[in-house]
């Protein structure tokens, strides 16, 4: 059983590295996107002002407070006050309002931010309640920092879904599959030879990318790298998991393409790929949370900027375990060797 799936597992790694135009796409895509939001996030920001308001139970819309009808202002709930006090201490939320006790009302600005100056000045010009003032400081995030994970998870996403459905179904559409199984090699054999292989690829490819970047930018890393590559491996895993499930019975490669496309592209956008959800419709953030690049992304971004912990990033990889069981037993279940 080894020696077929080491057999397997060989084969596909060749295929892969003899291809340079993937290999030398998978590695320059993810640089050059990074490389050119850098260059053009690296000079002032727009002026946007986001603001999280803690209030507790009662809904955002119920309360009445004159700042929070102050235009070109976007104002958005949060369900607890530790992890807004971070991103205002990171930049990420420009200002956080405690709105719970609206007698005694409080606020979380950033010293050093400009645009944390701009709205306390704005607040202070309220005439209706008296704030309290609760100060913190911390290292401003870069759009670039936030970024980054994004880009490599997208990366990944593309990578393991298209590097593993699409080859699976060229492979059934081209007779290889049948031939394989006119050999010993079992179907559990053949797959866990592919979700090895591509996952040992994109995680080469992955590390490289992000040590490269990091030479040229310095990105903000402020939790453990053993942490992140967990997080990381879990996504992949879950991705080309995902993947197999597309490939397990489809033979025309036009479809696969279609089903992959349908899976990849709402991911690229509903999983803070390229913007935060927060402030968004609830339902929107909720769907989100299903997909496995959300996920992936939520935990790689909470190592990085936030510090967190293996046991603060556990639902996270918990949700990725989950699903990667999920589409490996049904794609496992399902899968055919020939074309009908």
């Amino acid at each position: 059983m080894i020696r077929r799936f080491l057999a397997v597992l060989k084969a596909r790694n060749l295929e892969f590295l003899r291809d340079r135009s993937a290999l030398g796409w998978n590695i320059a895509l993810p640089v050059f996107i990074v490389l050119g939001m850098w260059l053009v996030f690296s000079g002032n920001e727009k002026p946007i002002f986001k603001v999280a308001v803690f209030s507790g139970a009662a809904p955002l819309a119920s309360l009445h407070n004159d700042f929070l009808s102050t235009r070109f202002i976007q104002f958005y709930s949060v369900s607890s006050i530790q992890p807004a006090i971070r991103k205002v201490e990171h930049d990420q939320s420009d200002m956080l309002l405690d709105l719970e006790n609206p007698a005694h009302p409080r606020y979380w600005v950033n010293q050093s931010s400009p645009k944390g100056y701009i709205l306390e000045k704005i607040l202070q010009g309220e005439k209706d309640l008296r704030y309290t003032r609760q100060p913190v400081s911390g290292r401003a995030i870069r759009y670039v920092d936030w970024l980054i994970p994004g880009i490599l998870g997208m990366n990944m996403m593309f990578s393991c879904l298209f590097g593993v459905g699409y080859v699976i179904v060229r492979y059934r559409k081209n007779g290889f599959l049948k031939r394989l199984n006119a050999t010993p090699l079992h179907a559990f054999e053949f797959i866990a030879a592919q979700v090895t292989s591509r996952l040992i690829l994109i995680m080469c490819i992955t590390i490289a990318v992000y040590i490269g970047t990091d030479l040229l930018i310095g990105f903000y890393m402020s939790g453990s790298y053993l942490a992140l590559l967990l997080v990381a491996i879990l996504g992949a895993t879950s991705m080309i998991s995902l993947g197999l499930l597309v490939a397990a019975r489809v033979s025309s490669e036009e479809f696969a393409g279609g089903l992959l496309n349908l899976l990849s592209w709402p991911m690229m956008f509903l999983s803070g790929v390229w913007f935060s959800l927060q402030g968004t419709h609830p339902w929107l953030q909720r769907t989100a949370e299903f997909l496995p690049l959300t996920q992936l992304l939520e935990g790689a971004r909470a190592v990085m900027l936030d510090g967190a912990g293996v046991l603060q990033i556990l639902p996270q990889l918990l949700a990725l375990a989950g699903m990667t069981i999920v589409f490996l037993a049904v794609g496992a279940a399902s899968f055919k060797w020939k074309n009908d």
